[in-house]
Formats: C-alpha cells, sequence, structure tokens
C-alpha cells in the first residue's frame, strides 16, 4: 500500500456495528464487563480506548511500524522514552532541539540522574566521543528546530548499533511524508501530532512508533502508568487530520520552497536556513533521506539586530505570530523569546538561534499572498 493510500486506509476499519467509515468518537471513561477480568478489549480509557486505539493503528502505519501509542503532547511521549532510562544513563541529543525537550531533560531528568550531552549531529564524527558504557540513548531531530540542521540517521544507526544503543528520531518537522526513520534503522519515532500529523491547529497531542514487541511493551506499561494520554475526540481529529497529510505536505513543501528563494534574494535578509538549498551543509544528506525539503524556513534579518526581527513578526498579516507550526495556516515566531526562551541564551546562540532569528511555519494559502505579505513586512525595517 502506498504512502497516500495509508494516510487514508491504512490499519483501519470501517465500523462493524454500523459500517461508519469513520470511526466513532468513543467518549467513555470506562466499560462494562460481564465478570471480573471478562470484557471485550477495553477496562479502562487511560489504559485503551478504542478511538485511540484506531490512531495509534494509523500511526504505526504511516511511518511503517508495528505498535503506535499515542499521548497527550508530544513532551508526553518524549517524557514516556525517558522513562525506559534508568539513573546514571546517558544520553547523547542533537544541541539544535526543541526548547521544550531541552528544558525537559535539563530541568526535569537530569536532576533524576540521566545524563545528557548535546552535540551537534549534523557531524556524525562527534558521537563516539561521546558514547561509553552508560550511553543508552541517542535522540535526534531532523530537520531541527529551528534551524533546520540535517542529521544522517543511517551513519547515527550505524554508530549506535555498535554500541547496543537506542535511536529515537523527532520526525515532526518532516513527517512521514518526506521521511521513514524506523526504515533507516531508528528504534523509536516520536511526533508532536499537534502539528503537520493534526495539521488545523486544533488539537495537542504525541506519538510513538516502533517495531520492536518488547520495546512497545515498555513504552504501553510507561503509557498506562503515567497516564499521560490523550482523549478520543482529540484521536478523532488527527485522524482526521491524517486523511489529508499527504496532500497538505505537498503545498507545504511546495510553499516553503518558494518563501526560502524569495528571502535568500532579499536585501534586508541575512541568511536563510532551509535544507533544499545546495550550499546547506548536509543537503546532500537531505537529498538521500528525505522526499523534499519541508515547509519549515527559518532566517535571520540583514545587521542581526532583535529589533527588526521583532518589528517584522510584528507586521506580518497572513503569518500569524503564535507558538506551534504545521497547520494549514501560516504561522511566525521568535525563537529566542518564544519556542526556545527556556534555553540559556549562550547555549542557544551557540547553535545559531540568536535574537534576530524569525522561524516560519508556512501554510497552504496562495504562495503570491504569502511572499507579499513577507515583502511588505520586511519594508517595515
Amino acid at each position: 500500500m502506498k504512502f497516500n493510500t495509508k494516510t487514508i486506509h491504512g490499519n483501519q476499519k470501517h465500523d462493524p456495528s454500523t459500517g461508519a467509515v469513520m470511526p466513532p468518537i468513543y467518549q467513555t471513561s470506562t466499560y462494562a464487563q460481564k465478570s471480573p477480568g471478562d470484557h471485550k478489549g477495553f477496562e479502562y480509557s487511560r489504559t485503551g480506548n478504542p478511538t485511540r486505539h484506531t490512531l495509534e493503528n494509523a500511526f504505526a502505519s504511516i511511518e511503517n511500524g508495528s505498535y503506535g501509542l499515542a499521548f497527550g503532547s508530544g513532551l508526553a511521549a518524549i517524557d514516556a522514552v525517558i522513562k525506559l532510562l534508568q539513573p546514571g544513563d546517558e544520553v547523547i541529543a542533537t544541541n539544535d532541539l526543541y526548547g521544550g525537550t531541552y528544558r525537559l531533560f535539563t530541568q526535569i531528568f537530569e536532576k533524576y540522574g540521566i545524563i545528557f550531552h548535546f552535540v551537534g549531529l549534523d557531524n556524525t564524527t562527534v558521537i563516539s566521543e561521546k558514547i561509553n558504557k552508560n550511553t543508552k540513548l541517542i535522540w535526534v531531530e531532523t530537520p531541527t528546530n529551528p534551524m533546520l540542521n540535517i542529521v544522517d540517521i543511517t551513519s547515527v544507526v550505524a554508530i549506535a548499533k555498535q554500541h547496543s544503543i537506542l535511536v529515537a528520531v523527532d520526525n515532526t518537522f518532516a513527517t512521514p511524508y518526506l521521511q521513514q526513520p524506523l526504515d533507516l534503522g531508528a528504534d523509536i519515532v516520536m511526533h508532536s501530532a499537534t502539528k503537520y500529523l493534526g495539521g488545523h491547529s486544533d488539537v495537542v497531542m504525541g506519538a510513538l512508533v516502533v517495531k520492536d514487541k518488547g520495546l512497545a511493551d515498555k513504552l504501553y506499561f510507561i503509557q498506562n502508568a503515567s497516564g499521560a494520554v490523550c482523549g478520543p475526540m482529540d484521536s478523532f481529529l488527527v485522524l482526521r487530520g491524517l486523511k489529508t497529510l499527504h496532500v497538505r505536505m505537498q503545498r507545504h513543501c511546495e510553499n516553503g520552497a518558494e518563501v526560502a528563494h524569495f528571502l535568500a534574494s532579499h536585501p534586508k535578509v541575512e541568511k536563510v536556513f532551509w535544507p533544499g538549498f545546495e550550499s546547506h551543509p548536509n543537503h546532500h544528506i537531505a537529498k538521500k533521506q528525505m522526499n523534499d525539503f519541508g515547509g519549515m524556513v527559518s532566517f535571520s534579518t540583514k545587521g542581526n539586530r532583535k529589533e527588526d526581527a521583532i518589528k517584522v513578526v510584528e507586521n506580518l498579516k497572513l503569518f500569524t505570530l503564535a507558538e506551534s507550526l504545521g497547520g494549514v495556516e501560516s504561522l511566525c515566531g521568535h525563537p529566542a523569546t518564544m519556542t526556545h526562551a527556556s534555553i540559556p541564551k549562550a547555549a542557544r546562540e551557540k547553535t545559531g538561534v540568536t535574537d534576530s532569528l524569525i522561524r516560519l511555519s508556512t501554510g497552504i494559502e496562495a504562495i503570491s499572498d504569502l511572499i507579499e505579505d513577507l515583502n511588505q513586512a520586511l519594508a517595515k525595517i
């Protein structure tokens, strides 16, 4: 089954009781049992819900995995992965990653004795320098947020497997439409399904997908025991979003490319970060492991002044100034004061997240309108 068909039909069935094409929203907390322990597969909706179960099957299908898990947010999904570890275990992570992930690692899990090493994984040679007997996980973001760096998943996996280390990939920016990390050897794929998978800025959710049953069982236990699950209505909304993922991503990619090239030629733009440029340091890796280059574009204004970046985002009209990304509408953000504000200034600037950086999530509007909006906002500086 091809990907475009999987988004609509993958691991999904019509409701057996009514023939409903879309799964019902099972808005229930509990389920009747004939006798203690004698039930129809569901006992309590934290443990399992038919609507959520359908979504989890769909997640597994589009990522070419065997087991999917849905959580109340992307961070809840990441939290479950780190709970696989023990005090004293070490994690090698991308140094240019989502601020919320950095905050979770450093302000929550470090105090429980888990050690994190943040390195530039766009150069995989640095991985071996950090590996020791306590290294249990390599956490990859690719493309990274917000610098759009590209990490060679196959190379990371090759190093990790020599040492029996798990590899988890945050696939939020790429989505399985562009990139399928499990097929490249990764053990775990994570999504903030809030973003492209949901696609309509109306739900918050996280997802994990794996192939290995033993790993899946451990994660299912953590999901149930910790309880950070999503509700049936949210599950229904993301199922609806998945059905148009392929057509939305095609337009996101088209618009992203047009925006990137427009900005690269604009006299008031200092630098544009987008993996589709041949000048991008790992453009060849992006071409190898991705089907296109995505709808995310970051750029800095000429002179690298914070006040100019703020003026641009305040004057954009179609690009809404807001947290998040991946919706049908275009969004803009100022990472230094928004999504990455929890990262210390010195640490984030070392990775390129300066005060003049602007991050764009290009939506699926008419590209001429988006270009006009960017042009008028840049004219204000």
